[in-house]
């Protein structure tokens, strides 16, 4: 896969129209290798009628079918032996029902020059040695979850000095270790070390709230990071825009805006996309994404929201390059920002996980489970 190697070793990551070409390349490559080694996938897209010939420009893509998450998590489908993959993860499994997933060699390899790419340029990547609140799981080999091994691989971004988890393992089960991390941060505010905080952004407000409760405010180095990703989840009720989370941080933390990111990936689809200073998931070049109608899954214009699907010729080891998922989302020009980058950027608005709406996801996934 000659054009997904090229693709991923390019540093302009938000010049998508220099990139439309080889991206294109790398899809077809990606659905043909796809169709040829995973039995289950060649029968999708052969009831469906879809021929990759028919991707001719890049304006085609929106033609690969788009596979629901939904379908994925009651169906395994594999281009390469589980048990051969170099890291194995699964989704979160909210709803008790996981995604099987993971990284070949060759997979890995391109997934590395990415994380490199946009971290950096994202000024994420640092050799000073860092003090690290990881607002998440605890590493554990019962835990297989991409969102553990990302809370994991995401220390590497800088070298770790101490670490405290929110959540830590006790005689095999995980408990909440408010006090470990309470008394963490009061610790690091009086260090010389810069501190990053990571994980998701209900926890992060969980903590945030608790020290305010405590009456603590601090004034951590500047070089002091946070990085926050996935849903609010069990925690809807709860949800605060990003600007309030960072006016939080701000004030009881002392960071500053350039330095407060938030994250937005899943386990389906492993690109990264990180917020711009203006709190904007910009599409970077080893993506693409669409906006479905919820009806009939056409693609809709720029400034309609609809369901989202995400594209990437990343993955050799599962047929994921396009996926369906139950997010609504919209696409605005990336002009509209004004942060400087130009890449279109999206936004989700939430997600049709009603069970009195019924979407073309739905009926998408039970469609397929009869093919």
């Amino acid at each position: 896969m000659k054009h997904r190697r090229k693709l991923f070793s390019s540093s302009d990551i938000y010049n998508l129209k220099a990139s439309d070409d080889v991206f294109l390349k790398a899809m077809k490559d990606n659905v043909a290798f796809h169709m040829q080694n995973c039995e289950k996938y060649r029968e999708i897209l052969e009831h469906l009628g879809f021929d990759p010939a028919s991707l001719n420009s890049i304006e085609d893509i929106h033609k690969i079918p788009p596979i629901p998450t939904s379908y994925l998590k009651n169906t395994s489908m594999l281009s390469k032996p589980f048990e051969k993959l170099i890291v194995k993860t699964t989704s979160s499994g909210t709803s008790g029902k996981k995604t099987q997933s993971g990284f070949d060699v060759s997979s890995g390899l391109c997934a590395i020059r990415m994380v490199l790419k946009v971290f950096g340029f994202h000024k994420l990547l640092s050799f000073k040695r860092t003090n690290y609140i990881i607002l998440g799981y605890q590493p554990d080999k019962t835990n297989q979850t991409a969102m553990a091994k990302s809370l994991k691989a995401v220390k590497l971004l800088a070298p770790a000095k101490n670490v405290e988890y929110a959540l830590t393992v006790k005689d095999g089960e995980y408990q909440i270790n408010t006090e470990g991390i309470l008394n963490a941060i009061v610790k690091f505010g009086e260090s010389n070390s810069p501190v990053r905080i990571i994980g998701f952004p209900a926890y992060f407000k969980m903590f945030i709230d608790e020290l305010c409760e405590r009456n603590v405010k601090l004034k951590l180095h500047k070089d002091s990071k946070i990085l926050l990703g996935g849903g609010w989840k069990t925690f809807f009720a709860d949800e605060i825009s990003k600007d309030e989370l960072f006016n939080m941080a701000n004030e009881v933390l002392g960071i500053e805006r350039e330095n407060f990111k938030d994250n937005f990936s899943t386990a389906e689809h492993p690109i990264l996309y990180i917020s711009c200073i203006n709190n904007h998931f910009h599409i970077p070049i080893y993506g693409r994404v669409i906006i479905r109608d919820v009806k009939t899954l056409e693609p809709v214009p720029n400034g309609t929201a609809g369901l989202l699907n995400l594209i990437t010729p990343l993955l050799s080891s599962v047929p994921f390059g396009s996926i369906l998922t139950d997010d609504i989302a919209v696409i605005k020009d990336g002009k509209e920002c004004g942060c400087g980058v130009e890449a279109p950027y999206f936004e989700v608005a939430g997600r049709v996980g009603l069970a009195s709406v019924r979407t073309c996801t739905q009926a998408a996934s039970e469609f397929l489970n009869n093919i």
